[in-house]
């Protein structure tokens, strides 16, 4: 899962923009410092060096290996970037091959649960004696934010920053509209909505097409984009604290059964997405903007594409009139909400192994991207290339922008602390605004996860497998091939061959913790 700072921060950030902070890091501003495609000085980098970095990626892949952000950073810190982008489906196979064959790249994005499984192997650089020569890294990422899944006194590796609570349900404000239906306040309204998306043709094409709600399975272990339904009844965004105790969502046979039981009824009924348990993690995604799903779960920030246009979804692409609407999250059975919720766990290593000046030159590209300047280039390219600035000191968004797509370096390798990740120099401030708005909402829902950064040997080395499990036991029960009582011997399973084990240990690193 993805994984986000503390809401503090990213409220602090957007009520500073809404106060008309003029930061074009925070706003978009139109600041005269964005880069040039002819800038860039090499005085301070006179050894060139050739860095081999490594991310994930979704829908669209990377970049090719001649690019205007590639160029421009290669001219301004004297390097020569090779970027190796891997599909976030195979991104966990691929770290396990380059483990095995210890080839490993200079410097590559990692999620915390194979962070924890290889932080202790040393194959991570500790930035930490390191980051007092990189300040741009320390103003904004706060030390507990640095401290996530490390040792104390420890940092291998670069906080990914993205907001806390920045997922959030949508639905097709358009289709609701026109079906006379208003936006579902509980899990039954909601279900209702649903249904009657697929059954009364809400698109108006006269085919039965359209989908109520739809999920994938991430990794075979968790389901995607249903945030809102899990917290609604009262599953644990992974671990929550009771009595002082952490306790996974793996062993909550009620709520677990109970939203399993909403699942079934939904798939019987043709509301639940028919290809769920075979979709691939963006599926949800692609069919939401093939004008075919009314419910989904999206960041933020890729709501109004019309304001972004390098938005993750752009529904208008597909149907220009189209409109997502979104608000609070449903209500479940007990009165229960939330929306998906983290810790920007996810990092950026540096391999322990390469060169000293490899690694600081790293950390020098880093922490570019982190000052203003650096966030203007991440989110919006090379200017003259990706857009041009106007004789009225606005600014243009070039065709070349779309080609290009310069921000998927922000959204899947290393930006700024910054929550409004895809406003542009060229947006209209009132996308901010919006935004914000439901930075704002989402805030009140939070539901943390609290055994992020904890680490279990155990966990390591057999959860994933364990997880892989007990959900083929939940998807049989989802599609009616098993009674509830099979669910409650799934988790039995679960626990006694190596989840008992996990919570033990995960409540020792815990206690030590605090």
């Amino acid at each position: 899962m993805k994984k986000w700072v503390k809401s503090t921060v990213a409220i602090a950030l957007m009520a500073s923009l809404v106060a008309g902070c003029s930061s074009p890091a925070s706003t978009g501003g139109k600041s005269t410092s964005a880069p040039q495609a002819s800038v860039g000085s090499t005085d301070q980098f006179k050894d060139k060096l050739s860095l081999n970095l490594m991310s994930i990626t979704y829908e669209g892949g990377g970049w090719p290996d001649q690019h205007p952000m590639i160029d421009y950073l290669n001219k301004k810190f004297n390097v020569d970037l090779k970027f190796q982008w891997v599909p976030a489906d195979s991104y966990t196979e691929k770290l396990g091959v380059l483990a095995a064959s210890n080839s490993f790249p200079d410097a590559f994005y990692i999620d915390m649960n194979n962070f924890l499984k290889w932080r202790v192997k040393g194959v991570f650089l500790d930035v930490n004696p390191l980051l007092a020569n990189y300040p741009n890294l320390t103003q904004d990422i706060k030390p507990e934010t640095f401290a996530i899944g490390n040792p104390s006194g420890k940092a291998y590796g670069i906080p990914l920053y993205t907001p806390e609570t920045r997922d959030t349900l949508v639905i097709r404000k358009d289709w609701l509209d026109k079906l006379g239906l208003e936006y579902p306040t509980t899990t039954d309204e909601l279900y209702n909505v649903a249904s009657a998306f697929v059954k009364d043709d809400p698109d108006g094409n006269g085919k039965d097409d359209t989908i109520g709600f739809s999920t994938s399975i991430s990794g075979g272990t968790t389901f995607s984009f249903l945030d809102y339904l899990r917290s609604a009844f009262g599953l644990a965004n992974g671990w929550q604290e009771i009595d002082g105790a952490l306790v996974p969502w793996q062993t909550q046979n009620k709520e677990l059964k109970d939203f399993l039981s909403y699942l079934r009824k939904a798939y019987a009924e043709d509301v639940l997405d028919k290809d769920f348990a075979v979709n691939k993690n963006n599926d949800p995604s692609v069919k939401a903007e093939a004008n075919r799903l009314g419910i989904h779960q999206l960041v933020a920030t890729a709501i109004y594409a019309e304001g972004s246009s390098g938005s993750e979804l752009n529904i208008k692409k597909t149907v220009p009139n189209a409109e997502w609407i979104t608000g609070a999250p449903p209500k479940g059975p007990s009165g229960l909400q939330g929306v998906g919720t983290g810790a920007s766990s996810n990092k950026v290593v540096i391999n322990a192994t390469i060169d000293k000046n490899k690694q600081e030159r790293i950390l020098a590209i880093l922490d570019y991207l982190s000052t203003d300047e650096g966030d203007i280039l991440n989110k919006n390219g090379v200017e003259g290339i990706d857009y041009i600035k106007t004789a009225d000191n606005k600014y243009e968004k070039l065709d070349q922008f779309d080609k290009d797509r310069p921000f998927i370096i922000g959204f899947w390798f290393f930006r700024k602390v910054n929550p409004l990740t895809t406003y542009r120099l060229w947006d209209d401030p009132a996308y901010a605004q919006k935004i914000n708005a439901i930075f704002d909402e989402n805030a009140k829902y939070a539901s943390p996860n609290k055994g992020v950064g904890v680490y279990s040997e155990t966990a390591a080395k057999f959860g994933t497998s364990l997880d892989q499990k007990l959900m083929s036991e939940m998807v049989k029960y989802i599609v009616g091939d098993i009674p509830a009582e099979g669910i409650d011997k799934a988790i039995d399973d679960w626990k006694k061959n190596g989840g008992d084990k996990i919570i033990e240990e995960m409540n020792v690193t815990y206690k030590l913790m605090k």
